[in-house]
């Protein structure tokens, strides 16, 4: 095995050594408290992109207080005569985050649960979107001088974090992916890749609404811990920083916490799916291990890669994914026939 981190053995039963901040759970009480106060609408408006198989949705719901943030809502078309499972006329749905630095991008590039047969509620990162994707979503927040990236964003307060925004946006899409047309409410789940991962799994913590979570090499488990393993970006920023703020440190972690995926894990409820490349150079295993280790209610299902470095599973993963949230999830379409008149797709807009 390529090792990086820890042995697996150790692996199992580490644990995030800090202590969780006090009053987090007051302070993602007031967040969410605040933003859905300050709410707005959520509207999805229906473009033709030239899928054939798939409707797709414009949509922009309001996320950190009340802020427009854009998402793809990407419905499979169902057959003459086949309606989905459930409620007639809706599906289970997938909310998609996203991987570091990208944004939601063209339709076309990301239908993978929608091609499953799932809605697919494609989420917009807030102020990403110029490293391997294309974004939508401004970040209107000004923050202290920090360093190139965005995990050094805000950290002179809890309250100012860039993370605060990203991830309250997290919780909020899965509020609107309940309102948008084709979706089951009572089937919702939360996935993603990196910073993608570490929001499904925020997401799933903080709102009850998410039905099951799957995550692949989350990022924003163990910060501090990640900080003594590795110095590949988007940890080696927060590192450059702390190199010149040579006094902070302490200071500065104990902002982060409040953001730490290891600190929101005990809140999990429903049935969790992770994923970790043993040889992840970018997202410590360790990290990933305190989080998964703190889930208190649930068995996580654990995927381990011994040669997998960030892309821990790839392609096998989403595989394995799919079928795990069908289980979990229950079929997208049912193979039984509604007459004409009763067709789910009859009359959408």
């Amino acid at each position: 095995m390529v090792r990086v981190d820890l042995p697996l053995e150790q692996l199992r039963t580490y644990r995030n050594p800090r202590p969780a901040p006090p009053g987090l759970a007051e302070y993602w009480d007031r967040t969410l408290a605040q933003s859905r106060a300050a709410a707005g609408p959520v509207r999805a408006d229906r473009v033709d992109v030239g899928l054939r198989t798939v409707t797709c949705y414009d949509v922009t719901f309001p996320g950190f207080a009340g802020e427009d943030v854009r998402a793809w809502w990407l419905v499979p078309v169902l057959p003459d005569g086949v309606a989905a499972a459930g409620t007639p006329g809706t599906r289970p749905v997938v909310v998609e985050f996203l991987g570091y630095g990208g944004g939601r991008g063209l339709p076309h590039e990301r239908l993978i649960w929608a091609g499953h047969g799932f809605a697919q509620l494609v989420v917009d990162s807030r102020g990403q979107g110029s490293i391997w994707n294309t974004g939508d979503t401004p970040d209107p927040h000004g923050s202290v001088a920090g360093s190139l990236g965005l995990l050094t964003k805000g950290v002179d307060h809890p309250d100012h974090l860039y993370y605060r925004r990203l991830l309250t946006d997290a919780v909020l899409a899965v509020d609107a992916a309940a309102r948008l047309p084709g979706a089951d409410p009572s089937r919702i789940a939360a996935v993603g890749h990196s910073q993608g991962g570490a929001l499904a799994l925020a997401a799933a913590a903080l709102n009850p609404a998410v039905a099951a979570v799957g995550a692949r090499a989350p990022f924003l488990c163990g910060i501090a811990r990640a900080l003594e393993v590795t110095d590949a970006e988007p940890y080696g920023d927060l590192a450059r920083y702390l190199s010149v703020h040579r006094t902070r440190t302490e200071d500065v972690l104990a902002v982060l916490d409040h953001v730490d995926v290891s600190f929101l894990a005990p809140r999990l409820r429903c049935p969790t799916w992770i994923s970790v490349g043993l040889a992840d150079p970018i997202c410590p295993p360790s990290g990933i291990f305190g989080a998964i280790n703190a889930i208190e209610a649930v068995a996580p299902e654990v995927r381990t890669w011994p040669y997998g470095g960030h892309e821990a599973g790839g392609a096998h993963d989403d595989a394995h994914l799919a079928a795990w949230l069908a289980e979990h999830l229950g079929p997208a379409a049912a193979d039984h026939h509604l007459p004409p008149d009763q067709h789910p797709n009859q009359g959408q807009p």
